[in-house]
């Protein structure tokens, strides 16, 4: 028989987030992947109806004509708009995710007291520590895998789609839509960045597990609302004028951090955003193709990790994290 291990427990306290949690951390990007998917399909059954009755064609010229005669470099300007579109895809998924997240967080620790099964667990032998960590890495890790399957799975489906539609007028789609290269360099970045996201998510992740062990009641509103509140009586009374720190800092650097750093990518700052969708020159080039490396580059990620917005975020997350420790052991009840 199989001794049970640390690391075993810990897998099967992820698997119980997993099996507790899978229509928010599984099905929710599905089937917003699985809509969007829905949508390009009307949109392109619409457009093929249209062309059947009046054609599709630029000045005359039909789109399969037009496709023959690009050359290297436009077909490398065709991966790159190819790389913006996959890229955009991701974004209604990042907005599930980043809501998944946060109703998961609010309710962690707050609804095994409620339903009093957090007694059940206490009687195991499993520590508190265990319980709140493995709910850290299930909101900071294994929803963000499970959504980047989901967009990897859109992506494809969008090039499905696309490679049909292209088909159906004479198009070959393979060295247009389906080159190895820069698909593989995408889904590789996009992977890179889970960690940091990760990272940069501890403090609304440490934030929600406080209020969800802390809160007898109404977590939603310690979570959500305390911050909003405290920012606007910040700006009504400027109370931290005499700081020399603007209404403007506190809602970016505390209430911004406290609810918003489960947005994938919100680490970025504008610069990076920025670089990453440049366009340049009046014909139109996309930057998106060899310089999408210009928001996803080692030192872009490396820049972000040092930063002392990332390191003292890192701080304060792991802080309150400590602090839902705290309240894990010594709460076992809530008050509707």
């Amino acid at each position: 028989m199989n001794a049970v291990t640390p690391v075993n427990k810990f897998t099967w306290l992820l698997k119980r987030e997993y099996w507790e949690h899978r229509g928010g951390f599984f099905w929710t990007p599905m089937i917003t992947g699985m809509v969007i998917l829905s949508i390009m399909l009307l949109v392109l059954v619409s457009a093929e109806f249209l062309a059947n009755q009046n054609g599709i064609n630029m000045n005359g010229i039909h789109l399969e004509q037009l496709t023959k005669h690009l050359g290297e470099s436009e077909i490398e300007k065709m991966h790159a708009g190819v790389d913006i579109g996959l890229l955009s895809l991701s974004f209604p998924i990042g907005i599930a995710l980043f809501f998944v997240v946060l109703f998961y967080g609010i309710g962690a620790l707050y609804n095994d007291r409620s339903d009093r099964s957090a007694l059940f667990w206490k009687s195991l032998p499993i520590s508190d520590l265990s319980t709140v960590l493995s709910k850290v890495v299930a909101a900071t890790l294994v929803a963000p895998i499970l959504a980047m399957a989901a967009i990897v799975a859109l992506q494809l489906g969008f090039l499905l789609l696309m490679s049909l539609y292209a088909l159906l007028h004479g198009i070959n789609p393979f060295p247009l839509l389906w080159s190895p290269t820069h698909l593989v360099a995408l889904w590789v970045k996009l992977v890179l960045v889970i960690p940091v996201n990760a990272l940069w998510a501890l403090p609304t992740v440490g934030w929600l597990l406080l209020c969800s062990s802390f809160a007898r009641s109404k977590p939603f509103l310690w979570a959500v609302a305390l911050p909003i509140m405290a920012g606007v009586l910040n700006s009504w009374f400027g109370l931290l004028k005499n700081m020399s720190l603007t209404s403007t800092w506190f809602w970016q650097n505390i209430v911004g951090r406290l609810l918003l750093s489960i947005i994938p990518g919100s680490w970025m700052d504008a610069e990076t955003l920025r670089n990453t969708f440049e366009r340049a020159g009046d014909d139109v080039r996309v930057s998106m193709g060899p310089r999408l490396d210009a928001g996803f580059t080692l030192d872009a990620i490396g820049h972000a990790l040092v930063s002392p917005s990332m390191l003292i975020g890192i701080v304060a997350g792991v802080a309150m994290i400590a602090a839902a420790v705290y309240f894990r052991r010594v709460r076992t009840e809530s008050y509707a």
